[in-house]
């Protein structure tokens, strides 16, 4: 190691220690300064330090875009009361002891403050003194706190709906698990941090009544010293030790009206991306047409005899001149953005060419015009990174990539609703308002909120569209509170997976070969096309997706195949076999961690009936099917009000015709074999269907 290393890290090893020994210095110099008695010089400076961290936290606070980039507010308050205090003891001790002195007895910034501020009458300075306290006490502090105190309350009350939207988001592939952590991390943050401004708010109440009893008690004990151990006059004392006083009362006072500015700005403040100083500016002088109705009535205020004319009439003049010259300068923006646009160039009409002919895209997304800024890069569109998230995580769970979703507007839409597709058909409709929120009922909601009524266009649970003012009291109640983007999102996640066999191509699964062949290309030359077809592996990976089972395991689903297959095999007999060896992963997506199984059953005699059916021919008799359906309908039912997974387990050689005459319409019933079923898990039937109930 060179010698400017070791320097370096000599150097930063010093700085972190610097910064860990930073706290405890500066509690032990404030109990020092409360033990020891400190002369003039240091308590100048000390006063001066106080003075000037004060504003340094006060510009702080006025320069974070949220409260939580001054997380350690709490903290600086502490320590700064602290500071406070232990200088009103250390100049209430050499006021005491050396008052008789004169009036730089304290220090030259007490003098300074008992004499240049107040001009020496210590009436002004305890009529100052008083009305600093109550400003500081009544006013800024009390509002403070009780904005604390709310702040506090909602964060906690709304921590529940905002982990259920990180979860929400998480398990629709819109965020990964470090996004997730983050965001948890900063709810916490925010929780903790309202709930120390609640406390510490009380800090600068209890400083601003210290500050008042300290102030009478150097009074009197100024009155008896002076009086009776110096042998000063009453009206000499009174006067000696009241402005050495009200000055150390008024030194304190004015830091910490300036704290509790701070704190009231850090927590009355709004998220946004700017500062209080911007927003000030931009929301105050935005409309030109404010100004001027402000301008016209001062300028009557002007006109009215005995007023101030003079000065009325010069801020409705200044407030006349910044309203044009900002209807000015808006103009001149106008213009020079219409002079540097380029005119369109002339259409000519070409020859029609095979460009002309345009193929169907696997997927589109349709939207309205006010969906427009949604999908438009230009305009930063968050539904773009969604759905890129949502392809992402489909490809991790399902086992292969769907197509790219191509976009564009249909001005023939509603404005707000969009339509999402699949081969040129719809497969998906449904309305998004951006700038709104959706407050999805989950079934356990508490309150009512005022808005529009409508549907989750994903699993169709009733919710309402609701403005942004509602949102946290939307996850008081309960609610799930979503944006437009994430509602698009959503819904396209779960086509998705609800088509994924429709999209499942020939270029698909030749691409999964060609990845697996990268480490078994052994397997895949003995398997395709030697024992299938690459049309008939295509006919068995769609029939496993069309119920919703992952192809992740083409290995286990190829070795399979080079065990059973023949070229002369039916592909549905095949997806039977590779059910069977996919068992315990299919076991393991609807019944995740779960030693016994609770599932739906077949009743003896009902299961006996089909399976003579099956022996007949495999068709089922229009009332038995009746009968089947209603009665599977009533099972649904029963499991589902048990909490319980709507699995129905049936026997090898019934799973596929029941699958394919169930799902018809009930499309989130779930048909496994007795096959599938590992011999380690335990089934319990809780529901069956036919028989006595």
């Amino acid at each position: 190691m060179s010698l400017m290393d070791t320097l370096g890290r000599q150097s930063w090893l010093g700085n972190t220690q610097m910064k860990l020994l930073a706290g405890p210095v500066l509690i032990v110099m404030i109990l020092s300064m409360m033990i020891l008695p400190l002369p003039p010089f240091a308590l100048d400076m000390f006063f001066t330090f106080n003075i000037a961290m004060s504003i340094m936290v006060l510009l702080v606070s006025m320069f974070t875009q949220k409260p939580l980039d001054f997380a350690a507010f709490p903290a600086v308050l502490l320590f700064t009361t602290l500071l406070r205090l232990s200088l009103n003891v250390a100049s209430t001790r050499v006021v005491l002891m050396n008052g008789d002195e004169g009036g730089d007895a304290a220090g030259k910034v007490i003098e300074a403050f008992g004499e240049f501020l107040i001009g020496g009458n210590f009436a002004v300075g305890l009529v100052v003194f008083l009305i600093l306290v109550i400003i500081n006490f009544m006013v800024i502090t009390k509002g403070a706190g009780r904005i604390a105190e709310v702040g506090a309350r909602f964060t906690l009350d709304s921590m529940p709906g905002k982990q259920m939207a990180i979860d929400a988001d998480l398990n629709a592939g819109l965020i990964g698990e470090e996004d997730a952590k983050q965001r948890r991390a900063e709810i916490a943050q925010e929780s903790d941090f309202y709930g120390s401004m609640d406390g510490a708010s009380k800090f600068v109440r209890g400083d601003a009544v210290a500050g008042l009893i300290i102030m009478v008690v150097n009074l009197i004990g100024g009155l008896l010293i002076g009086v009776l151990q110096h042998d000063m006059s009453f009206g000499n004392a009174a006067r000696t030790y009241a402005l050495l006083t009200i000055g150390d009362g008024l030194v304190a006072q004015i830091p910490a009206l300036v704290i509790s500015t701070a704190a009231g700005v850090t927590v009355s403040r709004v998220n946004t991306d700017q500062d209080v100083g911007q927003q000030m500016i931009s929301q105050l002088f935005n409309n030109p047409q404010v100004l001027v109705l402000a301008a016209c009535v001062m300028g009557l205020l002007g006109l009215v005899p005995g007023m101030p004319n003079l000065v009325f009439l010069l801020f409705s003049s200044v407030l006349g001149v910044l309203a044009w010259w900002m209807v000015r300068h808006r103009d001149n923006k106008l213009a020079e953005e219409t002079v540097n646009r380029e005119p369109p160039p002339a259409p000519e009409a070409p020859e029609a060419s095979w460009d002309d002919v345009q193929l169907v895209d696997t997927l589109g997304l349709e939207v309205g015009h006010r969906l427009i800024p949604l999908v438009d890069h230009r305009q930063d569109g968050e539904l773009l990174g969604r759905i890129k998230s949502v392809r992402k995580k489909f490809a991790q769970e399902v086992g292969f990539l769907p197509p790219v979703v191509h976009i564009r507007d249909n001005l023939e839409l509603g404005p707000n609703t969009y339509v999402i597709t699949l081969k040129g058909v719809e497969i998906g409709r449904a309305e998004a308002y951006p700038g709104k929120w959706l407050a999805i009922d989950p079934g356990q909601v508490s309150g009512h909120l005022e808005g529009t009524p409508t549907e989750d266009p994903a699993f169709g649970l009733p919710a309402v569209w609701i403005d942004g003012g509602q949102r946290e009291q939307a996850q008081v109640y309960g609610y799930t509170v979503v944006d437009a983007g994430t509602v698009a999102a959503t819904h396209l996640n779960h086509l998705l997976h609800r088509h994924a066999g429709d999209m499942l191509g020939r270029h698909e699964v030749q691409q999964l070969l060609d990845k697996l062949g990268e480490e078994n290309k052994a397997l895949v030359e003995d398997v395709v096309p030697k024992l299938v077809s690459l049309t008939t592996l295509q006919r068995i990976l769609q029939n496993l997706l069309e119920e919703e089972v992952s192809i992740r395991d083409m290995r286990t689903i190829l070795d399979t195949l080079a065990e059973h297959a023949t070229p002369q095999s039916d592909a549905h007999d095949l997806t039977a076999v590779v059910r069977a060896a996919l068992g315990r992963a299919i076991t393991q997506q609807w019944f995740p961690g779960q030693g016994e199984l609770h599932v739906i059953g077949l009743d003896a005699n009902l299961e006996q009936v089909l399976s003579q059916a099956m022996n007949g021919g495999g068709a089922i008799e229009p009332g038995l099917a009746d009968t089947l359906m209603t009665q599977t309908e009533a099972a649904v039912s029963r499991q589902e009000a048990l909490g319980e997974p709507t699995v129905l387990v049936v026997p090898h050689g019934l799973r596929a015709l029941l699958a394919r005459f169930l799902r018809r319409r009930l499309r989130h019933l779930v048909v496994m074999s007795q096959a599938e079923i590992p011999d380690d898990r335990t089934i319990r039937v809780t529901t069956l269907v036919g028989g006595r109930q």
